[in-house]
């Protein structure tokens, strides 16, 4: 899942990611561009067939700990579900994501877990285009805290309606032991005015 972009570039800030894709890190650091390809016309002359435009984007993953962003992020862009759990203090991964003709460079900032009295990192916000905000739905108290993380972006950030987001419940899996009902989510959505998602990293289930 990913919030909706301004057409503004992204900073760059590289210096601790790690690239998941068989290309250059340096590759990233491109804006928008076209470039010329193309089909012979009747007279033999080449006629110019652009290139899907590039366009750099960061957004990052905000949340409580343990509700499985990192799950997230590595089944979104490695394809993997990591099978033991280790905190994160903070990861950078780096994603191409194609939408029709246009190709998103995108960097994912994976957030260490907060709490009522964590503060955002700076690559957590600098140069962001959007945030995917996510709750366990087996954990009543994450659904809280990202209710209180969305308090501390806005404040940082400024009018929240304004920024960028998506509302993700994690742990679909476990339906069992859902402690956040659907319509919960979806009313919390509504009232930001953002997307609302369920998935699960385990079932690879609304990552991709």
């Amino acid at each position: 899942p990913l919030p909706a972009w301004s057409s503004a570039d992204a900073q760059a800030d590289g210096k601790r990611a790690r690239s998941w894709e068989a290309r250059p890190a340096g590759s990233f650091g491109v804006g928008a561009r076209e470039v010329g390809g193309g089909k012979p016309t009747r007279g033999g002359a080449m006629a110019r067939r652009p290139l899907p435009t590039q366009v750099n984007r960061k957004i990052a993953v905000l949340g409580y700990r343990g509700v499985g962003k990192s799950a997230i992020v590595t089944s979104f862009v490695n394809s993997e579900f990591p099978e033991t759990y280790v905190p994160t203090i903070e990861s950078t991964y780096r994603k191409a994501i194609r939408m029709g003709r246009v190709q998103f460079l995108t960097e994912i900032v994976d957030t260490a877990g907060m709490d009522e009295y964590s503060r955002l990192s700076r690559n957590a916000t600098i140069g962001c285009h959007g945030y995917v905000m996510v709750f366990a739905l087996n954990n009543r108290q994450s659904f809280a805290q990202i209710q209180q993380i969305n308090e501390v972006l806005a404040d940082m950030l400024g009018s929240a309606p304004n920024i960028p987001r998506v509302l993700v419940g994690s742990m679909a899996d476990l339906e069992d032991q859902r402690q956040v009902e659907q319509s919960e989510g979806m009313a919390l959505a509504d009232r930001w005015g953002v997307p609302y998602v369920e998935c699960s990293a385990l079932d690879d289930f609304n990552i991709g």
